[in-house]
């Protein structure tokens, strides 16, 4: 078997919620092979959205074989990640006679992993659930970790719980069905992997990446691979992000405050809101002095090479100004004792988290961001 169709296993061990996250082209075929040892009986019930129902709901129904599949396919878009989509589905499984010994599929991007992961943790005080990722972000990031949650019209991810799933499933194969905006959007998680702690990986990607856009399937494989390895690695010494785990926020902070400027529309996707908040969180670590002077441009010049959104200039519209976006960051999750943690790095493959970062520092950045649109 080639090394770019075999499945790759990656363990995240955490004791009793032990799972895999098992990296090949066509998972979703053999589904029901994958997910049956999980079944207590022979049923599963699929949040998706209706984007990804019309591309993928019948290849999975088909994988699934001898399981009998109910399905609600959501909105498609970042607005369905609130309160009225995430009731509607924990009234729609609980319609569905969902036991807590059963399994729930979301089947999706970021949004419906997020969402259908916090349906199954309040769902009867908690069921089991499997991520399918459709897209690259979630396939590299959110399917991993047991992060879910739903957005407050206070901030992102500020509704949710730490619930693990049984198993994911990341086809690499219906990476080919993404738009290349979308895929590109994805690639901001995966440079975010070599940038936080991998600089071989920011090497290879340098060499790689523009093969992986264009379509190579080992190359996906191998980015994909690695960078759920690294996640998993981080995720096993601090599950809950009391420490190491914050690592995986690098470029975040300013990411969700530049998410919450724009409406969390289609003017910025998340993972282009990750790209040019590394670019930032670089820029701001060589102002004080921590990095080369050199690495900022060298992100920057990866990014561009990619075709990615890597400055401020890149968002279409109006933002606000340097104290507004200050201001929707001391919102953010990553916000403790009232003083913001930023991700910040000694160099490619180096960073840290801070949080004795002064706010008159990111505000100069983001004043000088602004300034060069």
């Amino acid at each position: 078997m080639s090394k770019d169709t075999e499945t790759r296993k990656v363990a995240v061990d955490l004791g009793a919620r032990r799972y895999e996250v098992r990296i090949a082209e066509g998972l979703i075929a053999r589904a029901g092979a994958e997910i049956a040892p999980f079944l207590r009986r022979r049923r599963v019930a699929v949040l998706t959205d209706e984007n990804v129902a019309a591309l993928h709901l019948d290849a999975l129904r088909a994988g699934l074989g001898d399981i009998a599949m109910t399905a609600l396919a959501l909105p498609a878009g970042e607005a369905t990640k609130g309160w009225p989509q995430f009731s509607r589905a924990v009234d729609w499984l609980l319609s569905e006679k969902v036991e807590r010994r059963d399994i729930v599929i979301a089947l999706g991007g970021g949004v419906i992993g997020d969402l259908g992961g916090f349906a199954a943790a309040v769902l009867r005080r908690g069921v089991r659930f499997v991520q399918i990722p459709t897209t690259l972000l979630a396939q590299v990031d959110s399917s991993v970790g047991g992060k879910t949650g739903i957005n407050s019209v206070h901030g992102k991810n500020l509704i949710g719980a730490f619930h693990q799933p049984a198993l994911v499933l990341a086809d690499i194969g219906v990476l080919g069905t993404l738009p290349a905006r979308d895929f590109l959007s994805g690639y901001g998680e995966v440079v975010k992997y070599g940038l936080l702690g991998d600089a071989a990986f920011f090497d290879w990607l340098e060499v790689n990446g523009p093969a992986m856009v264009a379509g190579d399937r080992a190359a996906r494989a191998h980015a994909v691979h690695r960078s759920v390895e690294m996640k998993a690695r981080i995720v096993e010494r601090d599950e809950t992000e009391e420490g190491d785990r914050a690592l995986l926020n690098l470029g975040h902070t300013f990411c969700h405050a530049l998410e919450k400027a724009t409406g969390y529309s289609d003017r910025l996707l998340h993972g282009e809101g990750v790209a040019i908040g590394c670019a930032l969180a670089f820029e701001l670590s060589q102002r004080l002095g921590l990095c080369a002077q050199e690495a900022p441009s060298r992100v920057r010049a990866h990014l561009r090479a990619m075709g990615m959104k890597t400055d401020l200039a890149d968002i279409p519209g109006d933002l606000p100004g340097a104290e507004a976006l200050m201001a929707l960051m001391a919102q953010d999750k990553k916000v403790v004792d009232g003083r913001l943690r930023f991700i910040l790095a000694r160099g490619i493959g180096a960073a840290f988290v801070a949080t004795d970062v002064p706010g008159e520092a990111v505000e100069t950045v983001l004043r000088d961001a602004l300034r060069g649109r």
